[in-house]
């Protein structure tokens, strides 16, 4: 399928996203379109499956103009979206999410389970994915879901998959295996538009770019003909001299102990700490249960055994509030069902946990507040044109900032980060590391998750690794390397 979009314009309202977009996808090619967040990529896509009609420009699929009226009638012919926020339906199984309006019946207009499960354990196997079919998908980890999401958009047998960060949430060993399933598709004459702010996985997937800046393209090139800063300098319009900022730390005394944690079946005799102004990185493959140590530390689960202490004394935590109290706050990697309330604005969600900060005798300062929330906007650069914006209305990276910043926001003296920079462009993501650097500086102390490799040895002065539930190594920024990393992470010594 050859598709070919030609000045493309889009206004909502009075905010125009797109001014007059070109872009091109051959048949057989992945075609990375990179660009920031709010550059207007998924504008585009959605507007060439139809989940938004163009305001000008053409659409023309294998010569002739086509214009879908839907998304599902986009996919009846032959273009698939995996989208960057999920869509799984939490009370349901894996096996209903997979073939949700696609279900398979028998003569009698029964639902032919039986086949049904042969066709999404096949899928499955392709993936080297292994979740039960009949498991509630609100039960899987968001790396899970995103499995779910990429299986059910290939049982879909398209000829065009559009791929929005499809590998935000997944360990090094799903990305190579997604890597050979793309390189399969492309074999096959299967086009993929791949969307992604990983340089490395564009740089060794990809055969063309196309990078747009403030809803414009700004060029397309193939791969072998650009280089990483060349992408960068085009899409943030200026340099960018290191991808991560130096560190230069300073230690005070323990912040944090955890000791002999254990939650059944998840983790077992959990030992670490962390120090003032220390960044300390979490590694491990999807399914460790790196995720469910930092929420049992910040009281979302309960510990079954084990101890907390802050600053050598033990506290006990039952739940977030007890958290917040004691100085921590926790950036959830699942920024759309636990970090933010998508229908509030932003100045509603930052908020949220600092009321206490400019309250006085049950009543808020509206002044106060509003200082608060314009403040810590301009800190982080979210992009916006009002404070009152929704946060359902902000692009991935922008929703990542409002959360970082209402935690940002309490003055914590731990900090949990939770895949931080996950689905956030490179200039935005070197803000956070700044970020996190000007935090550290001031004594916090940080606890980065993070299933990128390259971003756990740039930003951590020492990394713990986790290997189903144990942590199985603790290494100092000298002696890190990805094979040390992986060699633990995969249960070897």
């Amino acid at each position: 399928m050859h598709i070919q979009m030609k000045g493309i314009h889009k206004a909502f309202g009075t905010n125009q996203v797109l001014s007059g977009v070109d872009f091109e996808l051959k048949e057989g090619e992945v075609h990375a379109l990179m660009g920031e967040n709010g550059a207007g990529k998924s504008t585009l896509m959605n507007i060439l499956i139809g989940l938004h009609q163009r305001d000008q420009g053409t659409i023309e699929i294998d010569r002739k103009e086509t214009y879908y009226g839907s998304p599902k009638e986009a996919e009846q012919q032959g273009i698939a979206f995996i989208h960057q926020e999920l869509n799984v339906w939490p009370e349901m199984t894996v096996l209903e999410n997979l073939f949700i309006g696609k279900e398979l019946t028998s003569g009698l207009g029964l639902l032919n389970t039986k086949q049904m499960r042969a066709l999404a354990q096949e899928q499955f196997a392709k993936l080297a994915v292994q979740i039960p079919l009949e498991r509630p998908a609100g039960e899987c980890s968001v790396g899970q879901q995103q499995m779910i999401e990429i299986a059910k958009a290939l049982m879909t047998n398209a000829k065009v998959i559009i791929m929005d960060e499809p590998t935000a949430a997944l360990t090094e060993r799903e990305i190579r295996k997604l890597f050979d399933v793309i390189a399969s598709l492309k074999k096959n004459g299967v086009s993929i538009v791949y969307i992604s702010h990983r340089m490395e996985e564009i740089f060794t997937i990809c055969d063309r770019i196309t990078v747009m800046r403030d809803g414009k393209t700004v060029d397309t090139k193939p791969i072998p003909e650009t280089n990483f800063d060349e992408v960068v300098r085009k899409m943030v319009g200026r340099e960018l001299t290191e991808r991560y900022p130096a560190r230069n730390p300073s230690y005070g005394e323990v912040v944090l102990e955890v000791r002999n944690a254990s939650r059944k079946g998840l983790f077992q005799n959990v030992s670490f700490s962390v120090k003032a102004g220390e960044i300390l990185g979490f590694s491990g493959l999807m399914g460790s249960g790196r995720t469910e140590i930092m929420r049992a530390i910040f009281g979302l689960d309960a510990l079954d055994s084990g101890e907390i202490l802050i600053r050598g004394k033990k506290v006990h935590i039952r739940k977030p509030d007890d958290a917040v109290r004691h100085g921590i706050g926790f950036i959830t990697e699942d920024r759309k069902d636990e970090g933010l309330v998508l229908d509030f604005s932003i100045r509603e969600n930052m908020a949220l946990p600092n009321l206490f900060s400019f309250s006085a005798k049950g009543f808020i300062s509206a002044k106060k507040e509003q200082d608060f929330v314009d403040t810590l906007i301009k800190r982080l650069q979210i992009k916006t044109q009002s404070s009152e914006t929704a946060a359902r209305n902000l692009s991935g990276g922008n929703q990542q900032k409002v959360v970082i910043a209402k935690w940002v926001g309490i003055g914590p003296s731990v900090l949990i980060l939770d895949e931080p920079t996950r689905g956030v462009d490179v200039g935005a993501k070197r803000e956070i590391y700044q970020l996190m650097n000007e935090l550290t500086d001031r004594g916090v102390a940080i606890i980065m998750v993070s299933s990128e490799l390259p971003e756990v040895l740039g930003m951590s002065d020492r990394i713990a690794v986790v290997h189903e539930g144990h942590i199985t190594g603790d290494l100092a920024r000298d002696e890190a390397t990805q094979e040390n990393i992986m060699t633990l992470a995969t249960g070897g010594q």
